[in-house]
């Protein structure tokens, strides 16, 4: 047998030369997913708690009403992914957040089916939106390609209305929520620094209502000229919409 054919059936026989998924995070627990809480959070077989960071899915249990549109579509698609199977939790960043979850990008280890890092999974299948904090933001600009190619193709919850990119002069100011915004800068704005957590920039937004509050970790967003056409995505309440990182701004081609 030559080398190269040896080398092929210890890869098939050990799966030791296989490259790993994550190999820029760094590893954690291993356990067997026992339960699915929604499409981004899981339990463990040890007990622990875990929430797939820079995605989030529609909540089945928030705290001020029903499931959101399309929970149960992606909770079962989590539960297939991964229920029953063996896990490694990979840390990118902090590990626990206040209420102890495990933050982590989570791959499957067992024989059962292929080795999927659920993460990707979620975004690819249209099952969960990016959302992503500095502290865990590895991988994100991944992540948002392979959501954009799921929004294009209506996968998933982006055939729901809810979760259509918005146009910001649509917005009354009332809205409230995590949102995807379709929007053209219009010039700064003055900023009260007397203001509790007064953002790095504020943008008017043409031909709307809402305003783009800049935080500290996404400043670089400050620098873009007024009438570039962007998305937008990020937390809207009380007349603006929160820019945590910059790679929540996405600049949009001309037509």
């Amino acid at each position: 047998m030559t080398r190269g054919g040896i080398c092929a059936v210890l890869l098939i026989l050990s799966g030791c030369g296989s490259p790993p998924l994550l190999p820029d995070m760094q590893p954690g627990e291993t356990g067997r997913v026992t339960r699915i809480v929604d499409g981004d959070a899981l339990v463990l077989d040890t007990g622990q708690s875990v929430r797939l960071v820079s995605i989030q899915a529609p909540a089945m249990y928030p705290q001020d009403g029903p499931p959101e549109v399309h929970a149960g579509e992606s909770t079962r698609v989590l539960e297939d992914l991964a229920l029953g199977r063996r896990v490694q939790l990979f840390y990118p960043g902090i590990t626990r957040d206040r209420y102890d979850r495990a933050l982590a990008h989570v791959v499957t280890t067992d024989g059962k089916g292929p080795k999927l890092w659920l993460n990707r999974a979620m975004v690819v299948r249209g099952a969960a939106r990016v959302r992503l904090y500095p502290s865990t933001a590895a991988r994100g600009q991944e992540l948002l390609l392979l959501e954009a190619a799921a929004r294009e193709a209506r996968e998933g919850l982006w055939a729901r209305r809810p979760y259509a990119v918005r146009d910001a002069a649509d917005l009354p100011l009332e809205t409230r929520g995590y949102l995807l915004i379709a929007a053209t800068l219009g010039d700064g704005l003055p900023i009260d620094t007397e203001r509790q957590y007064a953002p790095s920039c504020l943008h008017s937004l043409e031909e709307a209502e809402l305003v783009l509050a800049v935080r500290r970790a996404a400043a670089s967003a400050c620098g873009f000229q007024a009438g570039t056409r962007v998305i937008l995505r990020g937390w809207v309440a009380d007349g603006e919409i929160d820019l945590s990182h910059p790679w929540h701004l996405e600049i949009q081609a001309p037509d």
